[in-house]
């Protein structure tokens, strides 16, 4: 007897649609064929289901079994055809029959006693059923059904072990699906356990970090250890406007597919932050693998991605991140398939002047010589570094303001300005596909980046002094704009141009 079901497959972040066929029939020795491109995981499935089957009360059929996944040319992954592929063989041996097995796709791994385990991707999964032909709901393991009914338009029923999905499909219990509360989730995980107020002091380095969060800018910051580098970056997505629900399903979907969503949360309500060790190669920072999986760029998608030490990453692995500051998307192409994640991050590094970090600090002495500083320097390229918008010096924090009683400039006060600013920007971009300054194209900058006489000349003055690149001329007025727009000004000023142009000082000063 034949039997057909439905489920999916994940390629990267998307779930491809998957029909399992089992075929039960007569055989002289009882055998399991598994065909469709199983990867070993896959593979191993009939073990698992075999003793799933008789731990759960229902009989192993002592006959041959063909299992096929189609289509066939694509490669199958991951432990979540167990479910569909146990309810085929009942359905294929007589054990099961019910009209819900077509309304209804199946997903889920199966322990030894038939109880569920959860699945990666079950988000990604419930977006291609809730746009599927015919389908009605997905059977998801219960601790992915909050995941999963994020997605309107499809019912997620959650069902704890096959005995309960059989007798839900059956019709003998009735299973409720599972209600959508973003609302509710959002109040409970939107919330940051850090603050702006915590970092004594660096009040410049807090005012380039707004211009920088209110524009989208990425940000170069460079001093001596323990100036509070990372304190400032870490505590950047405290002062980014909140997910909305779009961005959120968008950046829930990578972690659910790389099964990095934490214990418990059904979606991710604040801005993720990535800081990656120098140490990674070149796939774990963009992605990669004989089928490609998302890196920490796309980790960092919709949120900020911190390189502390920039330097002592190796170069080559830097390199690969030109492209995608630029397009906000990594496509990752190998033999059989190309694939594209998201990438639209918020790029923040870090760095010392000199391998021992102390290189004009009045405090301390360097004793780095020239050629050293000159190796250490030479690790970031131009090319790269044209690719930041603002470069910022964060000195070492005096004792006085350390010490000090007062708090410093809050989350919620930097955040207001922020939040404002990108007001501003969301009118201007409206109806093109541009949300932010720092994504502006070159039509959009020479539109909206007009210049009077003294500011034209300033920057004219400015660009011949310092050899800025066509890229980083482009790249000060959208600077100047950002400033402009947090200073509620339609127009860019003289004092917007000259703020830009000295966020754009520190390179030439140290690799020139």
């Amino acid at each position: 007897m034949l039997a057909r079901l439905r489920t999916f497959s994940l390629l990267g972040i998307e779930a491809l649609p998957v029909e399992v066929e089992v075929d039960v029939s007569d055989g002289a020795l009882p055998k399991t064929v598994l065909v469709g491109l199983p990867e070993a995981a896959v593979k191993e499935c009939t073990h698992r289901v075999e003793r799933a089957l008789v731990n759960s009360g229902f009989i192993r059929p002592q006959n041959r079994v063909v299992i096929n996944l189609a289509p066939a040319d694509l490669p199958k992954q991951a432990a979540s055809f167990d479910l569909p592929i146990t309810l085929g063989i009942l359905a294929g041996s007589g054990q099961l029959a019910s009209d819900r097995l077509q309304e209804y796709a199946v997903v889920g791994e199966l322990a030894l006693d038939g109880t569920m385990r959860p699945a990666k991707g079950a988000l990604s999964m419930a977006i291609t059923a809730a746009g599927a032909d015919g389908l009605r709901g997905i059977l998801v393991p219960g601790e992915n059904a909050r995941e999963a009914a994020v997605v309107a338009g499809i019912d997620v029923i959650a069902v704890s072990s096959l005995a309960q999905a059989v007798g839900f499909l059956t019709g003998q219990i009735e299973i409720e699906p599972t209600p959508p509360r973003l609302d509710e989730w959002f109040q409970t995980y939107a919330r940051y356990e850090i603050d702006f107020a915590d970092v004594r002091g660096q009040e410049m380095a807090k005012r380039a970090i707004v211009i920088a969060a209110a524009g989208g800018h990425n940000l170069l910051m460079l001093g001596p250890p323990g100036s509070g580098k990372t304190m400032l970056a870490k505590r950047l997505p405290t002062i980014l406007p909140d997910l909305t629900a779009v961005e959120s399903i968008e950046t829930t979907r990578i972690y659910s597919a790389m099964g990095l969503l934490p214990a418990g949360q059904p979606l991710l309500a604040t801005r993720p932050y990535r800081s990656p060790h120098h140490t990674i190669s070149d796939a774990g920072l963009v992605g990669g693998g004989s089928t490609p999986t998302p890196g920490e760029i796309s980790l960092s998608h919709n949120g900020v991605l911190f390189l502390d030490e920039l330097p002592e990453f190796n170069r080559r692995t830097l390199e690969v991140l030109r492209q995608p500051l630029e397009d906000g998307t990594v496509t990752i192409s190998r033999a059989l398939a190309s694939t594209t994640f998201p990438a639209n991050f918020i790029l923040i590094a870090a760095l010392n002047p000199c391998p021992c970090g102390y290189r004009n600090d009045p405090r301390r002495a360097c004793h780095c010589t020239l050629p050293q500083i000159e190796r250490y320097m030479a690790k970031i390229s131009g090319p790269l570094l044209d690719r930041i918008d603002i470069h910022l010096e964060v000195p070492a924090v005096p004792f006085r303001e350390l010490s000090s009683g007062s708090p410093g400039t809050s989350s919620a006060q930097m955040r207001e300005q922020v939040v404002a600013a990108r007001a501003v920007q969301t009118e201007r971009f409206e109806g093109s596909r541009t949300r932010l300054n720092a994504k502006m194209t070159s039509r959009q900058v020479r539109q909206h980046c007009k210049l009077d006489e003294e500011c034209f000349n300033l920057l004219r003055a400015s660009v011949n002094e310092l050899g800025l690149s066509a890229r980083a001329h482009d790249k000060v007025l959208r600077v100047a704009r950002t400033i402009a727009d947090l200073d509620r000004s339609a127009s860019i000023l003289p004092a917007h141009i000259s703020e830009a142009i000295n966020y754009r000082m520190l390179d030439r000063n140290l690799w020139s």
